[in-house]
């Protein structure tokens, strides 16, 4: 991921301003007007355009004598509507042709610019109630940097509040509100950004926080070959509470794992057993830190199988001691920590990479993985029987252009599946759509031929180089994405 020069990252609190939802378009990068020297902000796209009247353009119904007048007019309204066309993904354009955002596709959408890139992040649980569907809402998420020197990174817990729904300027004039509540659900008011950090020492590879609910406890995976361990109580605690004073000691880590020979992004927290983590690298070690009463305990004994670079890793949502890895190998393998540190099953999941896999946490006997090659496909692990059968998948998709990043199964609903891919794509699927063969009024094609599968709900656009997607856990439908570009934050009409 590239690098972005700028000044040194305070320790602070940023209050972002924006007017309209902010999200610009399609394809171009997002732009900062405010001072680089801030942690970050959400974007107003549209500036000032359409806050100024006197820039606006008035008709006086004067002006229209006669009823060829307003004919004409009509008819130039009717030859703008048509150039409007729906855009699928790997569609050139013209030269005078450019895309926007259908903002009546989405219930919320918000940008944020940061200093510095982010490979990773994740979603922090917080008391603010579950299947929250009342707007504005707040979120707050746990991200490492990418600085252009080891000593500028920090991992930042950042506070994003008051985001209003999705303001549609799409809909019609006259058309009035079903519910009154809808209109203070998208006021336009000014989303907020707060910050604080703690400093670490080379870039963050990933990060992952402890699933139990009752502390922050996150990782770090460092690209100086080290995983650092950190409570982020205290700044989530500097974040809500006016005055409150982070120690000295309270910005350092827990604990320092240094098992690893050479860096890595493979981590995983077990959801069953409280302090269990993996964590596997590029020299194919994967090694099992576990929290003792008053520290963590990293295992010098490495699990060994993988024949190249270890990408993910994820623990059984039921089974305690069992747990997936992933590989540049092109393999999925299934392990059980009670064994010899070596893999229970492995089988040849594709062609290339294994990039990224995720557990279904409703149908605990589904995976799902993504390669190298852009392919998704979806495993039954009841077929992972034994190492003489090659299990097939049961669903294949080749949508993605480029690599996959990132896979999430949705934490309620168990068959809809977040993708983002190298394509600058993230994709949305439902795989209990069926694909009806009899019925073809509805299928979409690209130009080229390529049809549109049945199970692809959303499409979402404008970032560059996405590396990382999360659904929010207590906010239905809403997904949160890390790129080169910034974060977006959003909540369609689909899901």
């Amino acid at each position: 991921m590239s690098k972005r020069s700028t000044n040194d990252i305070e320790n602070s609190q940023v209050e972002a301003v924006i007017t309209k939802s902010p999200f610009n378009k399609l394809g171009q990068k997002y732009v900062s007007s405010k001072n680089e020297e801030d942690i970050g902000e959400f974007e107003d796209p549209w500036e000032d355009e359409f806050e100024t009247e006197s820039e606006e353009e008035i008709i006086e119904n004067s002006e229209l004598d006669s009823d060829e007048d307003a004919m004409e007019v009509e008819e130039e309204v009717e030859v703008e509507e048509d150039t409007e066309q729906v855009y699928l993904p790997g569609q050139e354009l013209n030269k005078d042709e450019i895309l926007e955002a259908d903002q009546s596709t989405y219930v919320m959408l918000h940008s944020l610019n940061v200093k510095w890139p982010c490979l990773s992040f994740e979603i922090l649980w917080d008391n603010l109630g579950d299947e929250r569907k009342m707007f504005p809402v707040t979120a707050y998420i746990v991200a490492g940097t990418q600085a252009d020197r080891p000593k500028n990174n920090e991992l930042m817990v950042m506070k994003m509040s008051q985001l209003y729904k999705t303001q549609n300027d799409d809909n019609d004039s006259g058309k009035e509100s079903d519910d009154s509540d809808d209109d203070d659900e998208a006021l336009d008011e000014d989303p907020i950004l707060e910050s604080k950090s703690f400093k670490h020492y080379g870039g963050v590879n990933r990060v992952r926080v402890m699933p139990q609910r009752d502390c922050h406890i996150a990782a770090s995976w460092a690209d100086t070959g080290k995983v650092h361990i950190w409570n982020l109580d205290p700044l989530m605690k500097a974040l809500d509470t006016s005055g409150f004073l982070i120690s000295q000691k309270a910005l350092k880590p827990l604990y320092t794992i240094e098992s690893h020979s050479t860096e890595g992004f493979a981590m995983d927290w077990s959801g069953t057993v409280p302090g269990r983590l993996l964590t596997g690298d590029m020299h194919t070690n994967i090694y099992l830190t576990t929290k003792s009463q008053s520290t963590f305990k990293a295992d010098r004994e490495p699990f060994v199988g993988h024949t190249s670079s270890v990408e993910d890793l994820q623990w059984s949502p039921i089974e305690t001691n069992v747990f997936a890895s992933a590989s540049a190998d092109q393999t999925i393998r299934i392990w059980d920590i009670r064994g010899k540190k070596k893999h229970a099953l492995c089988i040849k999941a594709h062609e290339n990479d294994v990039n990224v896999i995720s557990w279904n946490r409703k149908m605990d006997y589904l995976l799902a993985s993504g390669s190298d090659d852009g392919v998704i496909s979806i495993w039954d692990l009841r077929t992972f029987v034994n190492n003489h059968e090659t299990p097939k998948p049961v669903a294949n998709f080749k949508w993605h252009s480029a690599p996959i990043t990132s896979i999430e199964w949705h934490p309620t609903e168990e068959s809809v599946l977040g993708v983002s891919g190298s394509d600058d794509q993230i994709s949305i699927w439902d795989l209990s759509v069926e694909h009806d063969t009899e019925e073809n009024s509805h299928k979409i094609f690209g130009k080229d031929g390529t049809e549109v599968p049945s199970q692809l709900m959303f499409v979402h656009q404008g970032q560059n180089d996405i590396k990382e997607i999360h659904w929010h856990p207590q906010i239905p439908g809403c997904m949160i994405s890390t790129a080169e570009t910034g974060f977006n934050i959003f909540k369609t009409v689909s899901i």
